[in-house]
């Protein structure tokens, strides 16, 4: 598995710091490609520019300076900012420039077009109101095909601005000269209109599929209320510190994510995870800011505040992801920056075509003009990155974290998946299923004895042992030792007492009863805790980690996906197979090191399967690196997180079959979108040339071309 970035490793990027930019100025995927090349040129500097969200990710040596690589973006066209924060939303520049040309271009549309409507004079009056069309409407298309061309470039803007400006000074030079009757000032403001319209509606759709990534930073608790000796005081949540403690009212955010000190409730986590079931908190527990509190008053002590939270995390996450580059929009990128140049050469081509074959200059013209207009290389530059937007703010939204692009054209092609038992299949949390008390020792004794002997430990088995009765109940427990991997020896109320599996139990307590051994028999892929004191059996108590209740339901999602599932447990295999038979599991390996669970992803890779690993703990992390694909339970170990390309905020199973599901989801609407800007090109360029398509439908056509790639894109908003 290759590291989430979208930029290649090499020894020199190793050692070279990472910047981000806002850039300015780009009207298609051939600006981000020219900037790359133009980068790319200063030693050891290597960028990502991503149209769609307007960044550059640039890896620099130390010896090439930040202003360095402003300066030559700069000299390539653009501006560039050092990106700190969320981009604003923009300016009104444009609506207000498409409403004013709106009005002239219609009256000019009418008056050119009805001939009831014509007066005298009425060409002198047309040249009048498409002039402020031309030089103030589209002056931000002119400005930007002449900065391209003074840096050695053409964009789609220098498609537009040729197409429109022939058409204007081709009709004034035939109204001056009195020559002419063709006249086409209504070409000219008309496709100004649609041209602004169309980048109208792709900018607020561009706005609505990054809107994902700033909805995560408004989550947040804007004050809290924090408690000091003084008393309760509410604060800016800017100026709260690490340590501090802060009171959290039913019905309010939580402020930051902490430890709770006193009182206990139900947090409502579906803001940030997408789990609609609210978590139970109590003293001692982690809570996460941005999440709601339920009915209880909670204490809560600060772990992390500012970007050290989990909800900054995710949103860094999902900025990375977004701003990476799939494949696929590498290849786009590349044909969008050979793509104007080509078509300025068949509009040259086209004009001379139908001159050659006689026809009139009106035909000619017409037929270049829309050729220039109908190509597109928006919609190939907007196709990948305006999906892979939409799909991971969706999934950020669902409690599915997607690092980068990569993980999105990996996962389709998963055909099996490796699962970790405890915490993925399982809940993690050990319960006690049965108490057997034998004759010489009452329930209540057995359990308040063993509670005492495993308090101390933090092992899971030893926390849900320590909870058999209440905390303020116990005996004295003194001389404790631990037995690894068999159990603990120690004076329980001054009675020698072990505590462990059923066979050490047995080597100080003697043969294992009949009635011990068919107890744990009948619970099959139970965890069995035997329990002795002054060397006599005195009972049995069964322990299960309970499949969580979405298992068999992902599993039924998999299978029917054609996604083979595999349980590798470290556990003993009984207890794997018992829970892979309640939900279905066809595979079970088990007890299995960290390397035995590497070994089984590389043997399903022998037989030819894309693997994804699915895990939560530290020795996950090396089967998660050496898997096609890794996914890790947010909730997990930072060793697992950080060998993830997925990672499943939301609890569950469903949550990694969700996260596969949304990755097919999204690289089949980017192949849609490649597919539609292809074939329209493809289509649309040679029926202009042929003269079969006027301008104005070429403009229409142009902006629609756009609008549709980011609408089919936004459709992934409404994935469940």
């Amino acid at each position: 598995m290759t590291p989430a970035t979208s930029l290649p490793q090499t020894e020199a990027t190793r050692t070279a710091r990472s910047i981000e930019f806002d850039i300015g100025g780009m009207s298609c995927a051939s600006c981000a490609h020219r900037i790359e090349r133009k980068l790319g040129k200063l030693p050891g500097v290597q960028a990502s520019v991503n149209f769609a969200t307007e960044r550059a990710q640039v890896q620099a040596p130390p010896a090439v300076s930040t202003d360095q690589l402003v300066a030559t973006i700069a000299a390539a066209g653009y501006t560039a900012t050092e990106h700190r924060e969320q981009k604003p939303e923009r300016t009104q520049a444009i609506p207000v420039r498409l409403v004013v040309s709106a009005l002239l271009s219609v009256c000019v549309a009418l008056v050119s077009m009805v001939p009831a409507l014509q007066f005298p004079g009425w060409e002198w009056a047309s040249l009048a109101l498409a002039t402020p069309v031309v030089f103030w409407a589209a002056w931000p298309i002119h400005r930007g095909s002449v900065t391209a061309l003074l840096h050695g470039g053409a964009t789609m803007d220098t498609l537009v601005s040729v197409g429109i400006a022939v058409s204007y000074l081709w009709s004034t030079w035939m109204l001056l000269s009195g020559t002419g009757q063709h006249l086409y000032f209504e070409v000219a403001a008309v496709v100004t209109v649609l041209v602004l319209l169309g980048r109208w509606f792709e900018d607020r759709a561009k706005t609505d599929a990054r809107r994902s990534l700033t909805s995560l930073g408004e989550l947040a608790a804007k004050t809290v209320t924090v408690v000091g000796p003084a008393g309760t005081r509410s604060i800016p949540i800017a100026q709260l510190h690490v340590g501090d403690t802060f009171l959290v009212r039913p019905g309010e955010k939580i402020a930051t994510d902490g430890e709770v000190l006193e009182g206990s409730s139900q947090v409502d986590a579906s803001l940030i995870t997408g789990e609609s079931a609210p978590v139970s908190v109590a003293p001692g527990d982690d809570v996460t800011g941005a999440t709601i509190n339920g009915y209880g008053t909670l204490t809560v002590r600060a772990t992390q505040v500012g970007s050290g939270t989990e909800l900054a995390r995710l949103a860094r996450m999902v900025e990375q992801a977004q701003s990476g580059k799939a494949q696929y929009q590498r290849l786009a990128d590349r044909i969008s920056a050979v793509f104007v140049p080509v078509v300025v050469g068949l509009a040259v081509f086209t004009f001379a075509g139908w001159m050659l074959a006689g026809a009139s200059v009106t035909a000619a013209i017409n037929a270049a003009v829309a050729t220039l207009i109908i190509a597109c290389p928006c919609a190939l530059g907007l196709a990948t990155p305006t999906a892979l937007l939409v799909g991971t703010g969706r999934g950020a939204q669902l409690g599915i974290i997607i690092r980068g692009p990569e993980a999105l054209e990996r996962a389709p092609k998963v055909t099996a998946v490796v699962l970790d038992k405890t915490g993925t299949v399982t809940t993690g949390r050990m319960s006690v299923a049965r108490v057997l008390a034998l004759p010489g020792a009452s329930e209540a004794t057995l359990r308040t004895v063993v509670a005492s002997v495993e308090r101390s430990s933090e092992h899971p088995i030893a926390r849900a042992l320590g909870s058999l009765v209440p905390p303020d109940s116990g005996v004295p427990v003194a001389g404790l030792t631990a037995v690894p991997g068999a159990g603990v020896q120690c004076t329980a109320d001054g009675r020698a007492t072990c505590v462990g599996r059923l066979d050490w139990v047995a080597e100080h307590a003697g043969p294992v009863p009949v009635e011990v051994s068919s107890a744990a028999a009948a619970l099959a892929g139970a965890t069995a805790v035997g329990v002795a004191w002054d060397g006599q059996w005195r009972g049995l108590i069964l322990l299960s980690d309970e499949p969580r209740p979405d298992a068999a339901d992902a599993v039924a999602a998999l299978l029917q996906m054609g996604v083979h599932p595999v349980l590798a447990s470290g556990d003993h295999l009984e207890v794997a197979e018992a829970v892979a038979r309640r939900v279905g599991i066809p595979e079970v390996h088990a007890p299995l090191r960290p390397d035995e669970k590497v070994a089984v992803v590389r043997r399903l890779q022998d037989e030819g399967h894309q693997v994804a690993m699915l895990g939560d703990g530290v020795n996950d992390a090396a089967a998660l690196a050496a898997s096609d694909l890794g996914m890790a339970m947010g909730s997990g170990t930072d060793a697992a997180v950080s060998a993830a390309e997925i990672v499943l905020v939301r609890r569950g199973l469903a949550a990694g079959v969700d996260a596969l599901r949304l990755a097919r989801r999204t690289m089949a609407t980017i192949r849609g979108n490649l597919f539609w800007a292809f074939a329209y090109n493809v289509v649309a360029i040679p029926a202009a040339m042929l003269g079969v398509l006027n301008p104005m439908v070429a403009a229409a056509a142009m902006g629609f071309s756009s609008i549709f790639v980011v609408g089919n894109s936004l459709r992934l908003r409404r994935f469940r």
